[in-house]
């Protein structure tokens, strides 16, 4: 099998019910959600397993789902069965609450870094942020699977709270952000 296929050549893609301009936002969507992705595998590299197998484990499950998600958003509205799941936003809160108790409490907002693996965690963040903004607009538009948004909402709560876990394990304090007052009690 080519790599290349040539059907995109006139800017359109595959998507499941037809084809549509690659720069439609369905596409951006789920494009910003391989991104996502992709940096994930940036972050996991960074990690020594010896420290972080607990978080190389879960990010690695996250990447399956960040497929499922990207499927998810492919559906061209046509309705169909889809796979990212309220459990899965469920199972994201419990990974939440299990890594924020490594975590010293917060009083200020933080600057994204601390460690190397902290900062490409924070990467990871933004990007899913991003990739939340793309599926609010395309859901504004078009049928899509509102769990996906509430599962992107959850994630980058989660890569927040690794990318303290990090520095946590790292030995490296978060750094607040100064000109803030007291936004965490």
């Amino acid at each position: 099998m080519k790599i290349y296929t040539r059907t995109g050549d006139e800017g359109k893609t595959g998507v499941i019910g037809g084809r549509i301009h690659k720069d439609d936002i369905r596409v951006e969507a789920y494009g910003t959600v391989d991104e996502v992705n992709a940096f994930i595998g940036e972050a996991i590299v960074r990690m020594d397993p010896k420290v972080h197998q607990d978080i190389i484990t879960d990010l690695t499950e996250i990447q399956h789902e960040l497929f499922d998600a990207g499927g998810d958003l492919a559906q061209a509205g046509k309705k169909r069965q889809y796979k990212v799941t309220a459990e899965m936003v469920t199972r994201l809160e419990q990974l939440i609450d299990r890594y924020d108790a490594e975590c010293p409490p917060i009083q200020r907002f933080i600057l994204p870094g601390g460690s190397a693996v902290s900062a490409a965690l924070h990467v990871c963040r933004v990007l899913t942020r991003r990739a939340e903004r793309r599926v609010v607009t395309l859901s504004r538009e078009q049928e899509t699977n509102d769990e996906v948004r509430r599962y992107l909402n959850r994630l980058s709560d989660f890569f927040f709270t690794i990318a303290r876990t990090a520095n946590v394990r790292a030995g490296v304090s978060d750094v607040e952000y100064k000109r803030s007052g007291q936004v965490f009690r």
